[in-house]
C-alpha cells in the first residue's frame, strides 16, 4: 500500500511543477530581451583598450647591449639594470 501512495504523490506532483515551470522561463526570456536591447549600446560607449604587446627577450637583450655601449662611449653613470629598463621602455612605447 505504501508504495501506491507514493507513486500517486509522485503523479500528482509533477502537474505542479510542469504549470510553475513556464512562469521562470518567461522572465528568462523577458530579461535576455532586455540584456539584448543594451548590450549594443554599451560596446559603443567603451571600446576595448587592446594591451601593448612585450618584445621578446632577444629584442630587449640586444637594445640593452647597445645602451650599455652607448652609455661606456659617453662615460656616464649607470648600471646593467637600468640598460636593461631603458630598453624595455624603448620597446613598449607605441609608435
Amino acid at each position: 500500500m505504501a508504495a501506491k501512495k507514493t507513486a500517486k504523490t509522485t503523479t500528482e506532483s509533477a502537474p505542479k511543477k510542469a504549470e510553475a515551470t513556464p512562469k521562470p522561463a518567461a522572465k528568462k526570456a523577458a530579461k535576455k530581451a532586455a540584456v539584448k536591447k543594451t548590450a549594443p549600446a554599451a560596446a559603443k560607449k567603451a571600446p576595448a583598450k587592446k594591451a601593448a604587446a612585450k618584445p621578446s627577450l632577444d629584442v630587449v637583450a640586444r637594445a640593452a647591449y647597445l645602451n650599455y655601449r652607448n652609455r661606456v662611449e659617453k662615460d656616464l653613470p649607470g648600471d646593467s639594470h637600468g640598460d636593461w629598463l631603458e630598453a624595455e621602455r624603448q620597446h613598449s612605447e607605441p609608435g
